[in-house]
């Protein structure tokens, strides 16, 4: 049985991800921050109870500034691949709080290499890089794109970017960089745009919220759906040599649009509704991202099948339904018609079902 390791396995790709190779005969080890107040709900429902027979998910305190512990996980675990998705991952909370964002999403990646350098285990290793590293740079990026990043979280994944090549090229480690382009779900967390926006068009439907403020409506992104980005990754890991691969649409598409496009889908006219605040305007801004991941459909033979407009339909739908309201259903009819098996139940899966019981697969972490 192939054994994998998944750093921010209670993230959005973390757990599209832990779904997926649990669905390949995979066992799957996660790491999980100690917090007081439980943070599990996006794996509920793939959690198994240790005690059953034949468990293959378990989870592991532990946290990305403390190398120690790290290199306990990995020499007791001795993981055949290990996927790196853990990071402080907000870009304009990477203004905030900068120090951080560089101790969590750089040096942690540095004390992972590190951990799986100094046991001598030969794993493979994924490290989740960004978009958001290309910058300044003018579309569409490719892997010969020179990087220009334009935050502290895009040079922090920028270090962790070239760490790992580092690693990959002087210690022989395959390891692979996996470029990212924005990818989105029913399971974003809701402080990020996508989300914020699809949730607030539910919202005022069901009367409970009057207004939405955004920040930069001008700013394009290439924007696909997460579960079929965790497909990508695994891909990665299962080539006979490590590289590093960008993985994208092709298209991109205005802040501004992805609002027009939720609203109209609901029957909302979004200028009623949408209004500006500075707050959320970052200090520096990355106008315009769109990929050419030519490499990644030739090499890998990935491509992506949810378009922009399926993806918003995806999410309006699914938020639709957890206020309480009967979805549109263009986006479910779309998941049913285009995603594999896998995929399709992870949306009905989405976040945690109502009444079961919050945090339970917490109870099986190893200390």
């Amino acid at each position: 049985m192939t054994r994998a390791v998944v750093t921010g396995i209670t993230g959005q790709d973390g757990s599209y991800l832990a779904e997926l190779l649990l669905a390949k005969g995979y066992e799957v080890h996660g790491l999980i921050r100690r917090a007081s107040t439980f943070n599990t709900d996006r794996i509920e429902h793939i959690y198994q109870d240790p005690h059953s027979p034949g468990v293959r998910l378990f989870l592991h305190y532990g946290d990305l500034a403390s190398g120690e512990q790290l290199s306990y996980l990995i020499y007791n675990i001795q993981p055949d691949e290990v996927y790196h998705l853990g990071a402080q991952s907000h870009v304009k909370v990477s203004f905030e709080m900068p120090e951080y964002t560089g101790d969590v999403s750089a040096l942690g990646t540095t004390r992972l290499l590190e951990a799986i350098r100094r046991s001598g285990i030969r794993t493979r290793f994924y490290q989740a890089s960004s978009s958001e590293m290309f910058g300044s740079a003018p579309p569409p990026q490719n892997e010969s794109t020179p990087f220009q990043p334009c935050s502290p979280y895009a040079a922090a994944k920028l270090y962790a970017h070239w760490l790992t090549r580092s690693y990959r090229e002087g210690y022989g480690l395959f390891a692979c960089n996996g470029i990212l382009f924005n990818h989105e779900s029913e399971r974003r967390g809701e402080t990020f745009v996508t989300r914020k926006i699809t949730r607030a068009v539910a919202l005022i439907l069901a009367g409970q919220q009057n207004k939405l403020y955004l920040g930069n409506l001008e700013a394009k992104r290439d924007w696909g759906y997460a579960p079929e980005y965790v497909e990508a990754m695994w891909l990665m890991l299962q080539q006979d040599e490590p590289e590093d691969y960008v993985v994208g649409t092709g298209e991109s598409h205005s802040v501004k649009e992805f609002v027009q496009l939720a609203f109209s889908y609901a029957n909302l006219d979004w200028r009623r509704y949408v209004e500006i605040d500075p707050r959320y305007l970052r200090p520096s801004e990355v106008d315009f991202l769109r990929s050419d991941a030519a490499k990644a459909k030739q090499k890998l033979r990935w491509e992506p099948h949810i378009s922009f407009q399926e993806l918003v339909q995806i999410m309006v739908d699914w938020d639709l339904k957890a206020v309480g309201l009967s979805p549109i259903g263009a986006g479910e009819r779309v998941l049913r018609a285009k995603v594999g098996a896998w995929c399709a139940k992870s949306y009905e899966n989405g976040v945690l079902k109502r009444g079961a019981p919050a945090g339970r697969a917490a109870l099986s972490c190893r200390i």
